[in-house]
């Protein structure tokens, strides 16, 4: 009887270690589970919300103007239409500064926490963060190509792409274009020629307004940054119609009207062109 009672309670042992062994597996199978469900869930809603993102002005347009809205980063161009596939940096700032209400509360309904970064390629621009920075084994991260603007809606002028002036010297060999500009504008505004770098070699310039009695000679550039508020000159008219002529065509260079108190150390070409960048955005739990 007692060797009967032994028998019974070694077998009971055996099986309790078989169930606990199969219900370890069990528990470790459903956690993988559970987990690729987790990671496949976070991935997708990822991409989700960087496509639209990327796809998307915002719901109102000016979204970033009161921070308020549905936000997007889609840049709109003059005619009013979307850029696909493309990041407004004054968009992507109002982003940075509400990231936790606008992104990680609104956008993964706080389930998911994030972190952007914007990467232009082939300049002297460096990379912009945004949101949280965190470390972990289930972190995703997920890069899209897009074009990318920084300060490009202060460009009045760009000689690589708009009209020629009606001016006495060949329309192929040179770059030109003309502003009105008044009193006023000046109070308030500054105006700027930047010249990218791989430009300054050889490039000469001249800038001339209307009613001028001495023919302006050609110049060549000290800087890459030319400011042209002095070069104005307004005689007794209300406004002045300012010609700016460089000696080469398509030159790499742009005609800017910035705030006053724009800040100096973004005066460069590179940003107010369209670039090429890279967006990041990584997620984890």
């Amino acid at each position: 009887m007692a060797m009967r009672l032994i028998e019974i309670g070694v077998m009971l042992m055996v099986v309790l270690m078989i169930f606990g062994v199969v219900l370890s597996h069990v528990e470790d199978a459903t956690e993988k589970v559970v987990n690729a469900e987790k990671t496949n869930n976070m991935e997708k809603l990822t991409s989700e919300v960087m496509d639209n993102l990327i796809n998307n002005p915002g719901e109102p347009e000016n979204w970033n103007e009161y921070r308020q809205g549905t936000p997007g980063l889609a840049i709109i161009n003059e005619a009013g239409l979307v850029i696909p596939n493309s990041v407004s940096y004054s968009k992507l700032i109002a982003l940075g500064k509400d990231y936790d209400k606008l992104v990680h509360e609104q956008m993964f309904s706080s389930k998911i926490h994030s972190s952007l970064e914007l990467k232009p390629h082939e300049s002297s621009i460096a990379s912009v963060k945004l949101g949280e920075y965190g470390e972990g084994e289930d972190m995703y991260s997920l890069t899209r190509l897009v074009k990318c603007d920084f300060y490009k809606h202060y460009v009045l002028k760009d000689f690589r792409n708009d009209g020629k002036c009606d001016k006495n010297h060949p329309q192929d060999e040179s770059s030109c274009d003309y502003f009105k500009v008044f009193p006023g504008n000046l109070r308030k505004s500054d105006y700027y020629l930047l010249i990218d770098d791989g430009e300054m070699e050889d490039l000469e310039y001249i800038v001339e307004t209307t009613r001028m009695v001495k023919a302006p000679s050609w110049q060549t550039p000290t800087s890459s940054r030319i400011y042209l508020n002095d070069m104005v000159n307004f005689y007794d008219d209300d406004h002045a119609i300012v010609f700016i002529h460089l000696n080469r065509p398509d030159a790499k260079a742009v005609l800017v009207s910035v705030p006053k108190d724009f800040d100096e150390g973004f005066l460069e070409y590179d940003y107010f062109r369209t670039n090429e960048c890279e967006l990041v955005m990584t997620a984890w739990h």
